[in-house]
């Protein structure tokens, strides 16, 4: 279901509503304890680790605090700024996310497997430059456009981390990780094959290495989609800005596609829902392989009867 599904399910909201978000995060039982309840709910086919991509800024010494969305209390804007960033070790720095990884494995007892994540180089570096979300992106921009070389060692050492990091959760248990580009889409082709792709394909190598799955999910990718699979990622995720058959033209039928509804059809009715879930599954049924998802994170919004009902149209399809 992309992301926590669980963010839209009273269950999770009971546990939330006692401490942090980044709390939440950093205990690994309530970690689990998150992950498997949209197991238990709605008979997904996976489990996605309850985090966030910016905990890994634990290992750089970067504060980061929820408001509710991500601030960074020190932005990165400077030469001198990259310079004194520290790229530590995430099984230690960041070990709590190990342990809830281990801890969700014990509870999911072997019943559906575990994806683990992170975010790309270029999204997780854009919040430590931006500093919170973005819409024009100005001074990630600017350092990619006037300072191009300190862009690439800053994109090379992050790259390097998350690498770490994704190896750390692999070793810990996971069975298949997923790597989020959610501001790819912000860059032009042009841009993004020059300064990014080279950069995911070094994490994507790396990771692959370890031996279990790799996805890779660009939001806001049809402009880019035909380069974002040469980063070699195991499956190609597919957001809702393009419709799956033409996806697969970008992309040849010879890929695994993971997408790629768009979650506020779920804010509809059941009948559409149905409608356009099947539709998806179809259209995916021309690629080597098709994970059913959503195109992006699902509504906090969302019934939990509805989500159901779009598992059980999917596994019925």
């Amino acid at each position: 279901m992309m992301r926590q599904a669980g963010r839209f399910l009273p269950e999770y909201r009971k546990v939330r509503a006692k401490t942090t978000f980044l709390e939440l995060c950093r205990t690994p039982e309530l970690a689990a304890e998150v992950t498997v309840q949209p197991i238990d709910r709605l008979d997904v086919d996976a489990a996605i680790l309850f985090s966030d991509i910016l905990v890994v800024f634990d290992a750089m010494d970067v504060k980061v605090d929820f408001r509710p969305g991500p601030v960074v209390e020190n932005p990165v804007r400077t030469a001198a700024d990259v310079k004194r960033l520290r790229f530590g070790d995430p099984g230690d720095d960041v070990g709590y996310v190990m342990d809830a990884v281990r801890a969700c494995k014990k509870a999911l007892d072997d019943r559906v497997p575990l994806i683990g994540f992170c975010g790309a180089p270029f999204t997780t570096a854009s919040y430590l430059v931006e500093g919170e979300s973005s819409r024009d992106f100005v001074n990630i921009k600017r350092l990619i456009f006037s300072e191009p070389a300190l862009f690439g060692r800053l994109m090379e050492d992050m790259s390097d981390l998350l690498a770490r990091y994704l190896l750390a959760q692999i070793d810990a248990g996971v069975d298949a990780v997923q790597i989020f580009d959610s501001w790819a889409g912000a860059l032009s082709p042009e841009d993004y094959a020059r300064h990014v792709l080279p950069h995911t394909q070094t994490l994507v190598s790396r990771v692959k290495n370890a031996g279990v799955p790799v996805i890779l999910f660009a939001r806001g990718n049809a402009n880019i989609l035909g380069l974002s699979a040469q980063a070699g990622a195991d499956v190609l995720g597919i957001d809702w800005s393009i419709g799956m058959s033409d996806a697969i033209d970008v992309v040849g039928e010879e890929t695994v596609v993971q997408g790629n509804l768009d979650p506020m059809l779920l804010l509809g009715s059941p009948d559409l829902l149905r409608e356009r879930a099947l539709a998806v599954v179809e259209a995916g049924r021309r690629a080597k392989g098709h994970i059913f998802n959503l195109g992006h994170g699902i509504s906090k919004f969302t019934d939990p009867e509805m989500a159901r009902l779009l598992v059980d149209t999917v596994h019925g399809a």
